[in-house]
């Protein structure tokens, strides 16, 4: 949900090869952000669809989880490596080909009628993004020098914000409107559009002095152990997290239910041991001066360090949060997908008022200091949300939700350019995409933490609620915990329409209440966290990375 720019750019590197472009750069810069917008759609569009796809495929709500994290996952394991593969095959290339990966998979997710094979198309529309943002920034960069190029990153930035911003609202209209599986069939006509003028309109550009290489091992241990991470806290729930409560089977791969120990644990340490290993070898690989998928001495810069830990951690609220909420806001309170979005756009509306004050403000503060206020800001309000929702929550949600849009557009559109602040400009790739895959595994982790503490949540409190409505047995208290766990809430919306259950809906509303208030309120212990190591930033303005000459800020855009 959140992209940004630094406050400075490169100026453009040795070695860049450019074809001539048949037309104005702007012409290509437009077809570019167009494709940027498809990606930065699809991470927040689907999130007002979620209870709609549901309850249409008989979705559980770990099957829920999956669509959503499965995306940013494969997003963030890829990111790295398509970057440093479009400098050198091609920028141009990689976006027609990631543009034809993305479409393709949106159409198959559209035609989905399974959770499986939305999750596997969700999984190629990863793909595709992670091929499509890399190219974009990268092209960018290369194409605009000078004043054009802070105004290219401006709008670059600005698109980002802005299909932000629309995502919750269009995908509450198209699902209200017409189907939840529009939310991916849009993308058909937008990219065919971008897919055939870009051939003509984009040039190919190369950096002839990138260096050559893969990094096999690290991308398949880090993919690997994000990957084994993120099973975990998702299928807890259904596999046990300790004993096992079902037995799970994965191709030729069966974990019995009698088994002494269940199949998370062991995913657990198999995701240690792969991020363990992927660690000691790029330490290896860089003492060598070999190709890596993350440089990971850019991390003794403190700057790069604790901008990244707070990229990470405040994506993990963020991201968790807004997963959480849609279902809350249909499901319990009965809005229709359309109304969600509006609701949720006013997050996107505090983002983009705070965004003019914010450059002012790290001039004279420092932009630590607008980032500690930004999530200052997103706290308090993420706190106050955990307090006043009720079964009949009205309007008073709002000014909480607007808030805390506030503080995302001060603390992100700061922290990238903290971030790279030290980082040598012949690194500047690297760091960026480092910065973007840690809000990617944000994101991910944040979709399963909260969303394992909201299914745990749900099952306790509505099987404590509804045992004590008189006439409930135990065991069909047991029954309806389970239904409302499974369905994120959405066996609730199905309770509503049986005659003689208003004890009983009451009863769910109430525990889904008390679970969202416990989700809720852990996001904003993360989000605490990542107030802490925003303090461990260092104090100042922004200044040129080194190897820059001095230039004019570029001011951040921010989603």
């Amino acid at each position: 949900m959140s992209a940004d720019i630094g406050a400075t750019e490169p100026s453009g590197a040795d070695g860049e090869v450019a074809e001539p472009p048949a037309k104005s750069p702007w012409g290509a810069l437009a077809l570019l952000s167009l494709g940027v917008a498809m990606i930065i759609v699809d991470g927040t569009v689907v999130n007002v669809a979620l209870p709609s796809m549901i309850k249409d495929l008989d979705m559980t709500f770990a099957d829920a989880e999956w669509v959503n994290t499965i995306y940013a996952l494969v997003f963030a394991a890829l990111l790295i490596n398509f970057g440093r593969l479009a400098d050198i095959r091609g920028r141009k290339l990689l976006f027609l080909t990631g543009i034809v990966i993305f479409v393709g998979a949106s159409m198959f997710a559209g035609q989905s009628d399974s959770a499986s094979q939305l999750i596997l198309a969700r999984l190629f529309q990863g793909i595709g993004a992670a091929i499509i943002l890399p190219t974009t920034l990268s092209s960018v960069n290369t194409l605009f020098t000078g004043k054009s190029r802070a105004i290219a990153f401006a709008v670059w930035g600005s698109v980002i914000g802005g299909m932000a911003a629309i995502g919750p609202l269009l995908g509450g209209w198209l699902t209200t409107y017409h189907s939840w599986r529009w939310v991916f069939y849009i993308n058909l006509p937008i990219g065919l559009l971008v897919l055939v003028l870009s051939i003509f309109f984009v040039p190919e550009t190369k950096d002839a002095s990138a260096r050559r290489g893969a990094d096999p091992a690290g991308s398949v241990l880090i993919g690997a152990g994000l990957a084994a991470l993120v099973f975990a806290m998702i299928e807890g729930q259904q596999y046990g997290w300790i004993q096992p409560t079902a037995p799970f089977s994965f191709g030729a791969l069966t974990w019995p239910a009698d088994a002494p120990v269940s199949i998370v644990p062991v995913a657990f340490l198999f995701s240690v041991a792969c991020l363990t290993a992927f660690v000691i070898i790029e330490r290896g690989r860089n003492k060598a001066d070999k190709v890596v998928v993350l440089d990971l001495s850019l991390f003794g810069l403190k700057s790069f360090r604790w901008g990244n830990t707070t990229a990470l951690i405040v994506s993990l609220g963020e991201f968790g949060l807004v997963f959480v909420l849609p279902l809350y806001l249909q499901n319990v309170l009965g809005f229709t997908p359309i109304k969600s979005g509006v609701y949720l756009a006013f997050i996107a509306a505090g983002a983009f008022l705070a965004t003019p004050l914010v450059a002012k403000l790290a001039q004279k503060k420092g932009s630590r200091f607008v980032v500690m206020v930004g999530m200052m800001f997103e706290a308090v309000s993420v706190a106050g949300i955990a307090l006043v929702v009720q079964p009949d929550t009205g309007t008073e949600i709002i000014p909480l939700l607007f808030t805390y849009g506030i503080g995302i557009g001060f603390a992100t559109a700061q922290l990238t350019g903290a971030s790279l602040a030290d980082v040598p400009l012949a690194e500047s790739g690297q760091g960026s995409g480092t910065q973007s895959t840690s809000r990617q595994i944000g994101s991910a982790l944040g979709i399963a933490v909260l969303g394992a503490v909201l299914a745990v949540g749900l099952g306790a409190f509505t099987k404590d609620q509804v045992s004590q409505v008189p006439g409930v047995t135990a065991e069909q208290a047991d029954q309806i915990s389970q239904a409302v766990r499974s369905t994120g809430g959405g066996a609730i919306t199905e309770l509503r329409a049986t005659p003689g259950s208003e004890a009983v809906v009451a009863a769910a509303d109430d525990a889904f209440v008390s679970a969202m208030r416990l989700t809720v309120g852990i996001a904003a212990i993360f989000i605490l966290f990542g107030l802490l190591a925003a303090s461990r930033l260092p104090p100042g303005e922004l200044h040129d990375p080194p190897g820059e000459p001095e230039q004019e800020p570029v001011a951040a855009g921010s989603a």
